[in-house]
């Protein structure tokens, strides 16, 4: 295939891949909003578990996405396949933009936005491996890690995207609208995203592979059956998944998603900072998909992997050590004569009789970094009513000096180099592991298992060892007792660095990754 060709199925193919990554983040990357609009109020932890736990369901249906499109690739071929999972993808983030607050339907709400994220999650099972087998079936073997790693950065393409058009539109409002209803304007941006990136695709021929096998007659007529039937392939598919995608899963989402989560709800960072930073560093690291690509068509894409993952099991907890002491106002000092408190009472409009007390303190650090804490505290006519559990709600925005700023970019950048790693080769990897015939629904499984389960689980597993931990120190302080963990807020490592290790282990002893054909 000619140059210019080619480049446009890649650029067709990483376009509608962009896009469906895009409708799936921005529910990650306003997850602490959303977790407020669809969830029950009172509990600010509870709900933030629950929108990433509705999150991470996503993931979980990936594979089955995986199956049943993968099923359908194999059987009428890569380009309509993937042209559907694009038109469910856009239905379904346009559609949670239109649902809804708890406020108003109640537990329709969440259950909505639950059905919703499962037809996401369902689209993007199908939507990558088609993408990757449809570009590695136009490029010359030489070239193909090159040549599909291109799709590899869609991925970080689209999550810069995701954060680029929320703080283009939360910059456009001031703080009250874009907590009412702006957050909802990326959700439905999305759709106009989607017919564009349709048109684009309504024009792509089908895999000149694809198209020779099924004029030959040999496409599978089970490609279900053959996938995991047969005792050598399915060999393949388990070591797909738990030598190289399960833990290039986990490495992937620790880089860039739960940084994101850790720098928003750990160190309380404002949401339009901390969305600046992961860009940046997502910018400056994206090139290196590339530049990984092309060395495995140099050196071999298994070590390169494994390396990755070497790297990043090792130094996971001194990256986040750091990313604390940049952040955190617990290690700045205070310059205490600069503290300022508001105290104001109103009515409270949903309940008659009560009152809201709103107390607003702003602390200034010697650094330059500041402090907004707000704390709302329910008064009840009827003092019977009071619970302690819920009538206080309070929130932190920091907003950080620049050098702690450009710190946490570079700590960010660092692990998204890791990314680049594990993930710039493993298209062309994937692709070469399968034959044609049943090559959509055979890489697709393992990929969707290692990322969407292993990888998808992430954030709210992390979430939940960490905030396990600082309860349980929390508990000991009240108690007069010696604290248990030295740093709570490292504990959600423990899940990316046992995953990628064993994935590490099974990659480096049983993974030969010497065989790059694929027109078998």
């Amino acid at each position: 295939m000619k140059p210019t060709s080619l480049k446009s199925v890649i650029a067709a193919s990483s376009v509608g891949t962009l896009i469906e990554w895009y409708d799936f983040y921005i529910f990650g990357s306003l997850a602490t909003i959303i977790s407020t609009k669809f969830f029950p109020a009172g509990n600010p932890t509870v709900a933030l578990l629950s929108t990433l736990a509705t999150f991470a369901a996503g993931f979980v249906v990936r594979p089955f996405g995986a199956l049943f499109f993968g099923r359908l690739g194999d059987l009428i071929g890569r380009k309509y396949t993937f042209l559907l999972t694009l038109v469910i993808m856009g239905l379904s983030t346009f559609l949670i933009g239109c649902i809804p607050s708890y406020e108003s339907i109640g537990f329709f709400a969440p259950l909505l936005v639950l059905l919703l994220r499962l037809l996401q999650g369902l689209a993007l099972g199908g939507e990558y491996g088609g993408a990757a087998t449809y570009v590695a079936e136009h490029s010359p073997a030489e070239r193909r890690g090159f040549w599909t790693s291109w799709i590899q950065t869609t991925a970080s393409v689209g999550l810069f995207v995701s954060l680029l058009v929320i703080i283009a539109v939360k910059g456009a409002m001031d703080e009250q609208s874009f907590g009412d209803w702006g957050w909802r304007v990326p959700f439905w941006i999305s759709i106009i995203m989607v017919g564009i990136s349709i048109l684009i695709r309504m024009r792509m021929k089908e895999s000149p592979l694809f198209s020779k096998a099924k004029a030959e007659g040999k496409t599978s007529t089970n490609p279900l059956k053959e996938s995991f039937g047969h005792k050598l392939n399915f060999k393949f598919v388990l070591l797909a998944l738990f030598g190289a995608t399960m833990g290039q899963g986990v490495v992937w989402y620790t880089g860039q998603f739960y940084a994101l989560s850790f720098i928003q709800n750990t160190l309380s960072i404002d949401v339009a900072q901390a969305s600046k930073l992961i860009m940046w560093a997502l910018l400056f690291g994206t090139p290196f998909f590339v530049v990984f690509g092309w060395l495995s068509d140099k050196i071999g894409r298994k070590w390169i992997m494994m390396v990755g993952m070497l790297i990043a099991i090792v130094s996971y907890r001194p990256i986040y050590s750091a990313m604390y002491d940049a952040g955190s106002v617990q290690m700045k000092k205070e310059i205490t004569a600069q503290t300022a408190t508001e105290v104001k009472i109103m009515a409270d409009e949903k309940n008659t009789g009560d009152s809201v007390l709103t107390t607003t303190t702003l602390k200034v650090y010697e650094d330059g970094t500041t402090l907004k804490e707000v704390q709302k505290q329910m008064i009840h006519a009827d003092a019977s009513k009071a619970d302690a559990t819920k009538d206080i709600i309070t929130a932190k925005t920091v907003i950080l000096d620049t050098g702690s700023f450009w710190k946490l970019i570079f700590l960010v950048f660092i692990q998204v180099i890791f990314v680049t790693m594990v993930y710039g080769p493993i298209a062309a990897f994937l692709v070469e592991m399968f034959p044609i015939r049943i090559r959509y629904t055979s890489m697709s499984l393992p990929y969707h298992i290692g990322n969407g389960i292993f990888g998808g689980l992430l954030p709210a597993i992390a979430t939940f060892l960490a905030t396990k931990a600082t309860m349980a120190n929390e508990v000991a302080t009240k108690a007069g007792t010696a604290l248990p963990y030295d740093k709570p807020f490292l504990e959600g490592l423990w899940y990316p660095i046992i995953i990628a290790a064993v994935s590490l282990v099974i990659g480096v002893l049983y993974i030969n990754g010497e065989d790059n054909r694929i027109e078998d």
